[in-house]
C-alpha cells in the first residue's frame, strides 16, 4: 500500500468519537476488492478488513482494537488508523495470491509459531542442516533467546526496528553460564575487551540467522504476506572474524603429557584426526579400518558420515588402542570403562593445559592444530574441508586460508624482476633469535 487512504470519519480518534455504536462496521474502500471496517462498540471499536475474492465471495478478518481508549504502543495491542490500513493490506497481498485459506484460523501466528514449524522442518531435514544435537543446541537458542524477547508478538506485526532492537541487546547482555535446571541463571562477569565484543556480535549474529530463517520460511509456506521487516535487518559487521587458536608440535606434546591416563587418547585422537570431542567418544572399534586406514565417523555435527583417512602415526595409534576389543566396543571410555559424556572432557583438558603452559584452550582447539598443520603443509583446502567434514571449502578459507602457501605472493616474487632502484649494500642486519 503506497500510501494511508484518508477518511473524515475513520482517521482520528476524535473523529470516531462522535459515531454511533453499531453491529454494522464502518467502511472505507482502500482498493477494488478490499476495505477496513470499524465496528463501534458500548467500550470502544475494533478494525476489521474485508476482502472480495474472484468469485464474489466476501472474506473477514479480525485486526485488533482501535485506539480509542489507549494510544497505540506500536505492539498490537491496540491500533491507530494508519497502522490497521497497513495490518489490513498484508492480508489482502495474502488473499490476493490465493493464499487466504492458510492464513492460521486458531489465533494469531507467532514468532514462536514461526520457530516451532522450523525446527519441526529442521528435524524433517527439509533444511540443509542435520539434526540431533544441532537440533537441541537450536531449541536451546529459540528457549533462551529469541523466544522470551519475541515469541508472543505477532509475524505480520514485527517491525524491523524491533529486531534490531533485540539483536543489539543480545551483543550487550552478559554471557550466560551453564546453569542446572531450575535454578536462577548464572551469567559470566562482563569483559569490555575487543575480542569479547566480538565474540558477543558473533553470537548475536547466529541467533539473528535463525530468527530469519524461521520467518523466511513462514513467508514461503504463505503464512504472512510480506519479509520486508526482517528482510533488512543487518547483522554486526566484522563481528565473525576468524580468531585461530593452534598448537605447534612442542606444545602439543606438552598437553598430551600433561593428561591423565585415561584422558590422553582422546587428546592424541583428535590431533591426530581432527575429530571433534563429541564424534571420538562415538567412535567404535568396527569404525576403524585398518586396511583402508581410515575411521569412519558416523555421528556428526552435520548429520553426514564421513572416512577420516590416518597418517601412519595415526594407523599405529588406532591399532594400539582397539586391539584386544570387541567390534561394538566404544574405542575411548574413562578409566572405570564408563563413557565419555558431554563436557566431560573440560575439565581434564583444563588441567593438561595448566601443566603444559600453554594458555587456556578448548578442546576445539586440537581440531583447530590438526587443521592448521595441514593447511601448513601446503595440503590442499578441498582435502582439509573433506577430512573435517564440512560440504566446501569456504569455512576452511576462513579459518585457514591466511595459514596457506600464497599463491599470490610466490607469483609476484618470481614474475616481478628487480628494477635498479635500490643500491646494493654490504650491511646485514642482525636478526633476533628465536
Amino acid at each position: 500500500m503506497a500510501r494511508t487512504v484518508r477518511n473524515a470519519k475513520l482517521d482520528s480518534r476524535s473523529a470516531r468519537v462522535k459515531l454511533d455504536a453499531r453491529r454494522e462496521p464502518y467502511w472505507v474502500v482502500m482498493s477494488k476488492g478490499c476495505a477496513l471496517g470499524y465496528r463501534k462498540g458500548a467500550d470502544g471499536g475494533t478494525w476489521i478488513a474485508r476482502y472480495r475474492d474472484d468469485a464474489g465471495k466476501q472474506h473477514y478478518r479480525s485486526l485488533g482494537a482501535a485506539d480509542d481508549a489507549m494510544d497505540s504502543d506500536g505492539g498490537g495491542l491496540c491500533l491507530t488508523y494508519a497502522e490497521a490500513q497497513r495490518q489490513a493490506d498484508q492480508w489482502f497481498k495474502l488473499a490476493a495470491r490465493g493464499f487466504e485459506d492458510d492464513a492460521p484460523r486458531s489465533g494469531p501466528y507467532t514468532v514462536k509459531d514461526a520457530l516451532a514449524d522450523y525446527l519441526e522442518a529442521y528435524k524433517r531435514g527439509h533444511t540443509t542442516k542435520g539434526t540431533g544435537r544441532a537440533a537441541n543446541r537450536m531449541q536451546w537458542t529459540i528457549d533462551a533467546l529469541i523466544n522470551p524477547s519475541l515469541g508472543d508478538v505477532q509475524v505480520m506485526k514485527l517491525t524491523r526496528r524491533r529486531i534490531e532492537q533485540w539483536h543489539a541487546s543480545l551483543a550487550t547482555a552478559a554471557p550466560r553460564l551453564r546453569t542446572r535446571p531450575g535454578k536462577p541463571q548464572k551469567f559470566r562477569e562482563m569483559d569490555d575487551s575487543p575480542e569479547s565484543i566480538r565474540r558477543r556480535r558473533s553470537s548475536a549474529n547466529r541467533v539473528l540467522t535463525v530468527l530469519k530463517a524461521a520467518l523466511n520460511l513462514a513467508y514461503h509456506e504463505r503464512k504472512v504476506a510480506s519479509d520486508d521487516p526482517w528482510r533488512s535487518v543487518k547483522p554486526f559487521r566484522e563481528a565473525d572474524a576468524a580468531r585461530v587458536r593452534y598448537l605447534n608440535d612442542d606444545e602439543a606434546r606438552r598437553v598430551v603429557n600433561g593428561c591423565t591416563p585415561d584422558f590422553r587418547p582422546l587428546v592424541q585422537a583428535a590431533l591426530l584426526t581432527g575429530c571433534r570431542y563429541g564424534e571420538l567418544v562415538a567412535l567404535t572399534v568396527a569404525d576403524y579400518n585398518a586396511d583402508a586406514g581410515t575411521v569412519h565417523v558416523r555421528v556428526s555435527k552435520s548429520g553426514k558420515p564421513r572416512h577420516v583417512v590416518l597418517t601412519d602415526e595415526g594407523r599405529k595409534f588406532f591399532e594400539g588402542t582397539t586391539a584386544g576389543k570387541a567390534g561394538n566396543a566404544l574405542v575411548f571410555t574413562k578409566a572405570d570403562g564408563s563413557r565419555w559424556g558431554t563436557s566431560h572432557q573440560q575439565r581434564p583438558f583444563k588441567a593438561a593445559c595448566e601443566k603444559a603452559k600453554v594458555g587456556v584452550l578448548t578442546f576445539h582447539e586440537l581440531r583447530h592444530t590438526y587443521a592448521s598443520r595441514l593447511v601448513m603443509a601446503g595440503a590442499p583446502l578441498a582435502v582439509v574441508a573433506a577430512q573435517l567434514g564440512h560440504t566446501d571449502t569456504r569455512m576452511v578459507e576462513k579459518h585457514y586460508g591466511h595459514m596457506a602457501p600464497s599463491y599470490v605472493a610466490d607469483t609476484v616474487r618470481a614474475t616481478f624482476t628487480s628494477m635498479g632502484v635500490v643500491e646494493e649494500t654490504n650491511i646485514t642486519p642482525f636478526r633476533k633469535a628465536d
